[in-house]
């Protein structure tokens, strides 16, 4: 028997030496590394480029630097313990709760080598969707840090998966590795499915969105085409990595150009203020509330002409997404930090779809751009559904075609990065593709304006979905929860049109008791710890019923008219 071993050049530690020989023992002994690789083995991974950069800084966090290799060898360690967990088994779902720092990297790329499927959980979520996902993705093994160890393992044992704890030590370890350069780490992707991300949906209940590694690398690859990301880059990280804007867009794709990515735990304005002032930051990603604040804090705290010039001078890009971008939000930030933000249009399923230019004069406040590279979209009538005009990006080039002026419909996408289906969910996925074309039906109202050749939003095809905060939230969830405080006998919540959050979540109830009272403040303390807080109503509206129509239905765009 020949045993080949691939060529590697490498820094070495003790530590990178015994895990070296450990998998030279494994091999040897026909263990579970390496395993055969499937199919797929020629998609390119999220971790193509780190044989390019081994020393660079990939990750910086609030507990050090690790560069490309750090994490790359690392992850490869995790990924043998993955394997031994689930059998050696393919295709399993690993569910994982890490902080915003090196330790969710790490973990995501340790279950791609391990030819897993990866399902990102939040803390902010409580224990009772946890479980749902846990559940519902029929999950063989949990992974989670220190800090989430606790909770994750009650609900490991209560469903009867694997538990696996991140030691404390696991990023002194990573800081320590040598430097690696593997010749084909492309071959270390060993099955189609890559991620599974949850969306709120009007069925009432979240969706597992299969995404596949091919959706992801045309994703990355996209994006550093029209956004011209670099190796020089560096990008600061303020959000949540349980979707798709805050995972693909702002972390794998900086570390996919070979990019460094500043990682902060959670968004807090002075430090975000400070970090995009002194600390070399090129690009930044975030939400319509997060530019909010910032304006609120630069305006407070900052010298203006400090701010303008220092922003102008360090940063090349300022994006904004996940929720409409007000008109009066775009020229406040223009005027403080000389920034035209880039707004785009995506989504859990398809990814990023539209964008505007990257020259920023070519950007104007209302509008999301045009398609993607290799992404096609239609408008649909919102009666019929026949196509009444398609926009491709082929290689750079827009191609529009059908009616001529104005066009206003549902926005429609097809490409390689739309997702493969709703996990578990057959009947759900066909019903949200056209039968004839394979489009997939976004549920957002679109317009395409001829004269300036860009697309921008109307708004949202259902009422029962509510962007808030950058976050797509299923007003049907919140109905149901609210359904069981005791004083509630019916509900309806609405997202009413805000320029801070984007939309307002406002709960209007008809009280089980019509001779009490029941306050915002009082039903935000029950909500607490029974939904995110993102979830909980900021305003409430007592009625004595809801409007109702013929078939039962709350009217709730008749409600909307009353607030």
């Amino acid at each position: 028997m020949l045993i080949q071993i691939p060529k590697i050049t490498v820094t070495v530690s003790e530590h990178y030496v015994m895990i070296m020989f450990q998998r030279f023992l494994a091999t040897f002994n026909k263990r579970t590394f390496p395993r055969p690789f499937s199919s797929v083995s020629n998609i390119k991974s999220v971790y193509h480029n780190v044989k390019k950069y081994p020393n660079k800084a990939a990750i910086i966090d609030q507990t050090g630097t690790y560069t490309f290799s750090n994490i790359f060898i690392e992850a490869q360690v995790l990924s043998d313990k993955i394997t031994q967990k689930v059998n050696g088994k393919l295709g399993e779902k690993v569910l994982f709760l890490c902080p915003n720092d090196a330790s969710y990297v790490i973990t995501v790329w340790a279950i791609w080598m391990s030819g897993q499927i990866a399902v990102p959980l939040s803390p902010l979520h409580p224990e009772p969707l946890l479980e749902y996902y846990i559940n519902d993705t029929r999950s063989k093994l949990i992974i989670a840090t220190t800090e989430y160890k606790k909770s994750l393992k009650k609900l490991a044992e209560k469903t009867q998966s694997n538990f696996y704890a991140l030691d404390k030590d696991l990023l002194d370890r990573a800081r320590e590795n040598g430097n690696c350069l593997l010749n084909n780490t492309d071959s270390l992707v060993k099955s189609e499915e890559a991620l599974i991300l949850y969306t709120s949906g009007t069925t009432g209940k979240p969706k597992g969105v299969v995404i596949t590694h091919k959706n992801i690398i045309t994703q990355l690859d996209s994006l550093i085409q029209s956004w011209k990301w670099t190796c020089n880059d560096s990008v600061l990280h303020t959000l949540p990595l349980n979707h798709v804007h805050g995972t693909i867009s702002a972390l794998f794709c900086p570390l996919y150009a070979g990019a460094s990515v500043v990682m902060l735990p959670k968004f807090h304005a002075p430090t975000v203020c400070d970090y995009l002032l002194n600390k070399s930051i090129t690009v930044f990603l975030a939400v319509p509330t997060i530019y909010s604040k910032l304006i609120d804090e630069f305006q407070a705290k900052y010298d203006p002409n400090k701010v303008r010039e220092v922003l102008r001078k360090n940063i090349r890009l300022m994006v904004s997404g996940s929720a409409p971008l007000p008109d009066t939000l775009f020229v406040k930030w223009l005027e403080i930090s000389g920034h035209r933000l880039l707004e785009r249009y995506g989504m859990t399923e398809i990814g990023m779809c539209l964008s505007n230019e990257y020259d920023e004069n070519e950007r104007e406040p209302g509008f999301v751009g045009l398609p993607l590279p290799s992404v096609s979209v239609a408008l649909s009538d919102q009666e019929t559904g026949q196509i009444l005009l398609t926009c491709t990006n082929l290689n750079g080039k827009i191609e529009v075609e059908g009616a001529q002026g104005d066009v206003t419909g549902e926005l429609l996408v097809k490409g390689d990065s739309v997702f493969k289906e709703y996990y578990n969910k057959p009947e759900e996925t066909s019903r949200e593709f056209t039968k004839d074309d394979n489009w997939f039906k976004t549920g957002d109202i679109a317009q395409y304006v001829a004269d300036k050749n860009k697309f921008r939003l109307l708004g949202r095809k259902s009422a029962d979905i509510i962007k808030s905060r950058g976050y797509k939230i299923s007003a049907l969830q919140i109905e149901t929860i609210l359904l069981e405080h005791d004083n509630v006998k019916e509900c309806a919540v609405l997202g009413v049109n805000d320029p801070i959050y984007g939309e307002k979540i406002v709960a209007v109830i008809a009280l089980a008791n019509p001779n009490s009272e029941l306050g915002l403040e009082e039903l935000k303390q029950w909500a607490k710890g029974k939904m995110p807080h993102y979830w909980i109503p900021q305003t409430i509206k007592i009625v004595d019923q809801l409007p109702r129509n013929y078939m039962g239905k709350v009217n709730k765009n008749e409600l909307k008219r009353t607030l």
